[in-house]
């Protein structure tokens, strides 16, 4: 066993591909060397601007001898067939083996194939992975023929120390031999280096200003980040998305604070951070102390690529700042121009801005929001229709204005601002910025109410729209997010506690689009949803089975309850009792449904009861309610009922024998079972329970 270690320098990466690079080039090279029966013991991959890399240890260093086996075509196919088997299996006709199958009889190629050496097959493994890598985009440089995201400059391939020798053809007399050299930072060291391993790799790369383990470069952004921001008083806002987009941007990070004028201070927030984030790469700041504690503060952060020395860090700083007053400038003059006139003056663009083919203008779009959003108000505690209709009406508006023109990541935001700067209540503008939320799993719902509705209107009249003309997702491709905003449309029925109606508001979603009615694909894509949601909120996948088999949509919130309630209340002992007791009673009726010439009875006669256990558990049984489940309420008194009913249950199995000799006992007993499972069978199929 030795170890294996391949690495690919190239052009800059575009820090969005590098991890996934990383890892595909990781599982494409240890699923090669397991098929070949090479396996390695472990394998880690390296990623950043100019490299990707594979370390592997103790790889077979030859190859198991193999017995192979490989099915041909029967014994009376064309001689043809026959004849090209034979071909790919490097066998004459007299040497496959005729053999018996259950489909008739088959010709069989079985061969001993001696092992061969790890550095024999490597050159062959490596350069079908290249040729077929997985690059999201490609390129060809030069005469080349084969394509890489950015020309290629060398490819390292050392196996147990030694280069292992081969190349890579790249077409039109172009081709990379393997070796072990690399290239330290392009500025400070661009002078090519020899390696003998993975670690010598790494540590002379360092010693070249390129860290080449991406973990360990965030790690230091963050270090230095921390260290260069306390004795300003302020701190990084989190950002681990800018994180790992810097990370791969450069290879020896070096921290920068620079500074915000002031008169740019004024602008919202949002607009200082999307400004710095999207077009610059900055951190923004907060202060940690003093008075303006958690506010937004007057520096950035930026990461430069180069060693730190007082002159070239000041010089960066500078040209930051610059480039930033520009930047913020351009953002000032937007926000100026758009504040000019009330955001209402704004809705009537909307007519001239498309939703979608088939669904008419956003201006459509938000007339139907408007009515579908006071609807909505009407189910939630506390939001006043009227608000949330105006805000409905006013929510998309900021399409059509410069700043969300310039920066599409503060639609709905900078609505917002607009409708406070006008005059509009505290109720209007929340709602009109938190339309959009929740944005995604780590997202919060709205916090107002009639956000709530205006979020949910939105969300609602997508689906339906979209399923109305037939543009539903497919099992690969969401083009349109309806899962997502069906998500997000459960989680605010769930986290704000909302009883939400959905069949009658897609019902009004469609009348609005003048739908004849829902598409019927629509519910079972909202189950199917609301099933996912609740198995990645940790409920038993036989809880979410039995809650969700025959439940419709028309609650989602209680059907999510109703799992919950139900996964804890199976977890104990009483649970436990209870099944078993369903259980049993099931199958009882099952076997004796089969004997049966007619139906079985299911009619009791309390006067029948010949023994106390029968009473009470007649007793236990009918004192569960006998009513839809509608209410929070009734979902509770049933859950303390089927508490109730685990020892009766259990007591009656235990000293009753259903199948008495006296016909009218056995019917009446048989009878009191079917009550059992018809009573239970309101809450949930406990059939599918399978504990």
């Amino acid at each position: 066993m030795a170890p294996l270690f391949l690495t690919i320098a190239c052009e800059e990466i575009p820090a969005r591909m590098q991890k996934n690079a990383g890892r595909d080039l990781e599982r494409a090279l240890v699923a090669a060397l397991e098929e070949a029966g090479l396996s390695p013991k472990s394998s880690a991959a390296y990623y950043g601007p100019r490299h990707i890399a594979v370390a592997l240890d103790e790889v077979l260093a030859q190859q198991p001898d193999r017995d192979i086996e490989k099915r041909g075509p029967r014994v009376d196919a064309p001689e043809k067939a026959i004849e090209g088997f034979c071909q790919s299996v490097g066998m004459s006709r007299d040497e496959l083996v005729e053999e018996e199958t259950p489909k008739g009889t088959f010709l069989f190629a079985r061969k001993s194939e001696k092992g061969q050496p790890a550095e024999a097959l490597l050159p062959e493994m490596v350069t079908n992975i290249l040729a077929n890598f997985p690059w999201p985009k490609s390129q060809r440089w030069g005469t080349s023929r084969k394509t890489w995201v950015r020309p290629m400059h060398h490819i390292g391939l050392l196996f147990d120390g030694r280069v292992v020798e081969g190349s890579f053809a790249l077409g039109g007399d172009m081709k990379i031999d393997f070796s072990a050299i690399a290239s330290g930072h392009p500025f400070h060291a661009p002078e090519v280096i020899t390696f003998t391993s993975a670690a010598d790799w790494a540590a002379k790369l360092e010693a070249q200003f390129v860290i080449v383990d991406a973990a360990k470069k965030a790690e230091m952004i963050e270090t230095q980040i921390a260290a260069k921001t306390a004795s300003l008083g302020i701190e990084a806002i989190a950002d681990a998305g800018l994180l790992a987009e810097v990370t791969g941007l450069v290879e020896w990070p070096n921290v920068i604070i620079g500074a915000i004028a002031d008169d740019f201070m004024a602008l919202p927030e949002e607009v200082l951070i999307t400004s710095m984030r999207i077009h610059q790469k900055y951190f923004a700041t907060r202060f940690t102390k003093g008075a303006h504690k958690g506010q937004i503060a007057p520096y950035f952060i930026t990461i430069a690529n180069r060693k730190s020395t007082p002159e070239t860090d000041a010089l960066i700083q500078k040209g930051n700042e610059r480039v930033l007053r520009a930047r913020l400038a351009d953002a000032a003059f937007f926000y100026a121009q758009d504040k000019a006139q009330p955001l209402a003056d704004y809705v009537p663009s909307l007519d001239n801005i498309t939703f979608y083919e088939g669904l008419g203008s956003v201006g459509d779009k938000v007339k139907r929001m408007t009515a579908l959003a006071g609807e909505i108000a009407s189910y939630i505690d506390g939001a006043d229709a009227a608000i949330a209709a105006e805000a409905a009406m006013l929510a998309k508006a900021d399409l059509v204005t410069d700043m969300v023109g310039e920066f599409p990541e503060l639609q709905g935001l900078m609505g917002g601002y607009y409708a406070a700067h006008h005059g509009a209540s505290d109720a209007v503008t929340s709602a009109i910025a938190d339309h959009y939320k929740p944005a995604g799993p780590s997202d919060n719902v709205p916090s107002s109410s009639e956000g709530l509705a205006v979020s949910l209107a939105d969300k609602i009249d997508t689906l339906v729209g979209f399923f109305g003309i037939g543009a539903k997702p497919t099992g690969s491709k969401d083009p349109f997010a309806l899962r997502r905003a069906t998500l997000s449309i459960l989680r605010m029925a769930d986290e704000a506690d909302i009883s939400l109606p959905l069949a009658s508001l897609f019902a009004s979603a469609a009348k609005g689009y003048g739908f004849a009615a829902v598409d019927g694909d629509l519910a079972d894509f909202v189950r199917d949803r609301l099933t996912v949601m609740l198995r990645d909120g940790g409920a038993a996948h036989d809880v979410v089975a039995a809650t969700m088999s025959g439940a419709d949509i028309d609650n989602p919130r209680l059907v999510m309850m109703k799992a919950r309630k139900l996964d804890t209340a199976l977890g104990d002992e009483a649970g436990g009792q209870l099944m078993a007791g369903f259980k049993r009673a099931n199958n009882i009726l099952a076997a004796e449904a089969k004997k049966a010439k007619g139906a079985l009875p299911t009619k009791v006669d309390e006067a029948g009861f010949i023994e106390a256990e029968e009473r009470a558990l007649f007793e236990a049984v009918t004192a569960l309610p006998n009513i839809a489940l509608k209410t929070e309420e009734d979902l509770q008194n049933m859950i303390a009922a089927l508490g109730n009913l685990a020892s009766p249950i259990n007591a009656f199995f235990e000293a009753i024998i259903v199948n008495h000799e006296d016909e009218d006992i056995r019917n009446n007993r048989l009878a009191l079972l079917h009550l059992i499972t018809s009573q239970m069978g309101q809450m949930a199929d406990f059939s599918k329970i399978e504990r």
